[in-house]
């Protein structure tokens, strides 16, 4: 269940990150960025601060 909940938040905010920088302004890309940069070293270090998040909330 957290695994879906985690790729589910990336893809919201991959999503959200680029609508916003098409039609805001470029620099929401930054969040993409920061989003894909993160599922990067989660996949290296098995280090997730989202999962850590879920965790703690008592997400099963």
């Amino acid at each position: 269940m957290k695994e879906r909940l985690i790729r589910a938040f990336a893809g919201i905010f991959i999503l959200t990150g680029l609508t916003l920088s098409c039609f805001l302004n470029i620099n929401w890309i930054w969040l993409v960025v920061f989003v894909g940069f993160n599922l990067l070293q989660s996949s290296v270090t098995k280090f997730c601060p989202l999962e850590k998040l879920l965790v703690y909330l008592k997400v099963q």
